[in-house]
């Protein structure tokens, strides 16, 4: 798909999303035959003529200015990352396809996150691949293994729904994080890939890359079910790689002292049988 189509797509599904009474516009008593708002409200609202905006949905328009593109985002109420994918649409940086080298760790950021015995650590790629992690991330999802799609997994591992006590709102989450790596001008083979594989194992996948929301993960907590040593509540962090095509360090933590410290300490130490089995501790 062209830039230009990219930005029509977008455009159209952030339309639909939205009800006249969210933008406050008066809702008439006929039926509406179309979800979300008309594009000529959408119009209306940015201060284009409806027939410029139509050109721009169905894709026939690749340059709008900035502050077409701000005047479209307070139309459709887009968020500070919403407003930034916008104009990385409509502004695409041109890069090859695979950039060389884009998926290679560093030895120094491998010996970085082996040094930490009680921080699981994961290295992503831009397209949410692990690429490396230390033994605790292992230990705490085995799905932490280099050449996983930390996504994907979500949806096909059925482990991962009870894993975690979130699913919902991880998986709408990360489905945006994907989707926010398509901010390329080039074709991008290994997002293509990822999509398809996505939408034709999962349907739940599909409706939400249907709903081109955008993330930027940040920090936060994660509340956990690990099946060894029971509830887990840890911090997690995303720390960008400097110097590479994309490559994020994910850190997961617990606060000291707490339960979920204890059940992290006895992942990191050794003394597992052979089965891999130890008591539950109590519940955080």
């Amino acid at each position: 798909m062209t830039a230009a189509g990219r930005l029509g797509e977008f455009l159209r599904a952030r339309r639909e999303r939205l009800q006249p009474q969210d933008v406050g516009l008066a809702v008439g008593a006929g039926l509406r035959r179309v979800p979300g708002l008309r594009r000529e409200e959408v119009a209306i609202l940015a201060g284009v003529s409806t027939d410029y905006y139509l050109r721009l949905e169905q894709g026939r328009d690749a340059n709008p200015s900035t502050q077409v593109l701000d005047a479209l985002a307070r139309a459709l109420r887009l968020d500070t990352v919403a407003t930034d994918y916008l104009h990385a649409l409509a502004r695409p940086a041109e890069r090859p396809d695979a950039a060389v080298g884009a998926d290679v760790v560093r030895d120094a950021t491998r010996w970085l996150i082996d040094s930490w015995p009680l921080t699981a650590a994961v290295v992503h790629s831009r397209h949410v691949d692990v690429l490396a992690s230390n033994a605790l991330a292992r230990r705490l999802n085995p799905n932490f293994r280099v050449g996983v799609n930390s996504v994907l997994s979500l949806f096909t591992d059925p482990s991962e729904r009870v894993f975690h006590a979130d699913w919902d709102g991880l998986a709408a989450r990360s489905v945006a994080l994907l989707r926010s790596a398509a901010q390329t001008g080039a074709r991008d083979a290994r997002l293509e890939a990822l999509v398809a594989d996505g939408a034709a194992g999962s349907a739940e996948f599909r409706e939400l890359w249907d709903r081109q929301d955008v993330h930027r993960a940040g920090d936060g907590v994660h509340v956990l079910r690990h099946p060894l040593v029971g509830k887990l509540v840890l911090s997690y962090l995303r720390l960008s790689v400097v110097g590479t095509a994309g490559q994020s360090l994910f850190l997961y933590f617990a606060e000291p002292g707490s339960p979920s410290a204890a059940a992290m300490q006895r992942l990191a130490g050794a003394g597992w049988d052979q089965q891999g089995q130890e008591p539950d501790i109590p519940e955080v």
